[in-house]
């Protein structure tokens, strides 16, 4: 029997390959991230909806609900895979420019356009436990697990305390960036990042004998 010709512009396989580019499904997730980033930059996350979400990106609401559970997680799956790239640490062989290049980024980020989504995701966590716990889960502790091992590395090096307390040392790093992007009381510059960083760690080297 003669084989029926593939139909014009199916994407399936033939003869065993895939039909180049990307598959369907990854594409309309890309497009389902970048059409949650456009619209919470400019409706906020009360603002945004699934619905104007999946018309953006031209796609089904089903679609959307097929790998989020909610508009808390897909916002904070949106801005971790389109921050990932650029915050995660270096292994330099010193653990305060390790720590000062990884803040210069994340300051790099608040000062660019997508600092507009860092407000929208707080502001909106404000009210929303879901939002907040998600941002906490797919954006921050996945960097924090990576801190951690920047530290840890210092520590190996002997440039940090055994002994010292790796979330109050996060926190007195990065609490002072958050500090000044959402109060705004002072400019938020790579140098501060350095000087944060020199002050800090300063504190956290071992004791002299």
């Amino acid at each position: 029997m003669r084989q029926k010709p593939w139909p014009v512009g199916h994407r399936g396989k033939q003869d065993g390959k895939r039909a180049p580019g990307r598959p369907r499904s990854e594409q309309a997730r890309q497009a389902i991230l970048r059409s949650t980033l456009e619209l919470l930059g400019t409706s906020g996350f009360a603002g945004m909806t699934i619905e104007a979400v999946a018309m953006r990106a031209r796609v089904g609401k089903t679609t959307v609900y097929r790998w989020w559970p909610n508009k808390a997680a897909l916002v904070a799956d949106a801005f971790a895979s389109d921050t990932i790239r650029q915050l995660h640490f270096p292994d330099t062989g010193s653990v305060r420019t390790d720590m000062s290049r990884q803040m210069r980024q994340l300051i790099k980020i608040f000062r660019s356009s997508r600092g507009r989504i860092v407000s929208a995701i707080l502001a909106g966590g404000q009210n929303d436990k879901d939002l907040i716990a998600a941002f906490r889960a797919r954006f921050l502790w996945p960097r924090r697990r990576e801190a951690y091992a920047t530290l840890r590395r210092g520590i190996s090096r002997g440039e940090l305390r055994r002994n010292i307390d790796k979330d109050l040392l996060l926190d007195s790093l990065y609490g002072p960036i958050y500090m000044r992007f959402l109060i705004q009381h002072a400019q938020l510059t790579p140098r501060f990042a350095d000087r944060l960083c020199a002050l800090v760690l300063a504190g956290a080297r071992p004791h002299s004998k």
